[in-house]
């Protein structure tokens, strides 16, 4: 009798075991909200004088710094009024030059956040930024300089970037939009997991390791071995690759032709994919 039972038990709970498995998994797999796109890459430079240089030959142009004791901590370099290069210079504290963050940008932070904390991640506060924008972090996978620091923001109208747009946009850049990033992982497979199911963002069909972010930018980022090492490697759009080259070759920076691309490296070793996409 108490075997008859104890069967009766089981398979009296299994579909109650079953419906909350599937209550679960639905809570998985429901979308996250939709990200904008890239706001901005953040590096660590050797000389911030001499990176503001390097990129303004480049066409881009410095939109506004952030000033500590009188002297800047942080240079936007302006891709398009939504994308930046975050430039901080190094100190004695942090000496070295690399890649330090990157920033996706979302029109309803506080719903992004609540969404992560539904699936299990512990995401900072929103708090609001050095540059007068909504913030909040969250930690990832781990990189070769230590556990990545993803950035979330939502540009305000009153801040620095929200003051600046229509501004700050060189005619000469070469590039006008932040396409991808790529993102140096000590475990590519565990990142491109914890992108995937955690952050929703989707695997591209022929290139498993490049990944969609939610939403209709097309914007993409690329898990890609710890021998990247340290430095930022970013493709931007060049409208056109032959206008970009001119005005390259005439501000005397070096360029590697490949095809149908062209690749600059930034005074500390960062490398810019120009493609036209």
């Amino acid at each position: 009798m108490r075997r008859i039972a104890s069967r009766a038990s089981t398979l009296l709970s299994a579909p109650v075991l079953f419906i909350a498995m599937g209550g679960a998994r639905a809570q998985l797999d429901t979308p996250s909200p939709r990200l904008n796109g890239i706001a901005h890459v953040a590096i660590r430079v050797h000389d911030l004088a001499a990176s503001v240089a390097f990129y303004q030959k480049l066409g881009f142009q410095k939109a506004f710094d952030v000033i500590d004791n009188g002297a800047p901590t942080e240079a936007f370099i302006k891709i398009n009024d939504t994308q930046f290069l975050e430039l901080y210079p190094a100190t004695p504290k942090d000496p070295a030059a690399s890649f330090l963050h990157v920033c996706f940008e979302g029109s309803d932070l506080e719903a992004i956040r609540q969404d992560y904390e539904g699936r299990g991640l512990t995401p900072a506060a929103t708090q609001n930024g050095a540059g007068g924008d909504q913030i909040f972090t969250l930690t990832g996978p781990v990189q070769p300089f230590g556990p990545q620091i993803i950035e979330f923001v939502r540009y305000l109208p009153d801040s620095l970037a929200g003051t600046d747009i229509g501004k700050h946009l060189g005619p000469d850049r070469v590039a006008d939009k932040l396409v991808a990033v790529s993102l140096a992982m000590d475990d590519p497979e565990a990142a491109r997991d914890f992108y995937i199911n955690e952050l929703n963002f989707k695997p591209i069909s022929g290139d498993p390791m490049d990944l969609h972010m939610p939403g209709n930018s097309g914007q993409e980022i690329e898990i890609v071995p710890a021998s990247l090492g340290s430095h930022a490697h970013l493709t931007l759009n060049a409208p056109s690759l032959g206008r970009a080259s001119r005005h390259l070759h005439r501000e005397g920076v070096a360029v590697d032709k490949n095809g149908e691309s062209l690749t600059i490296t930034d005074p500390d070793g960062n490398t810019l994919l120009l493609e036209t996409r």
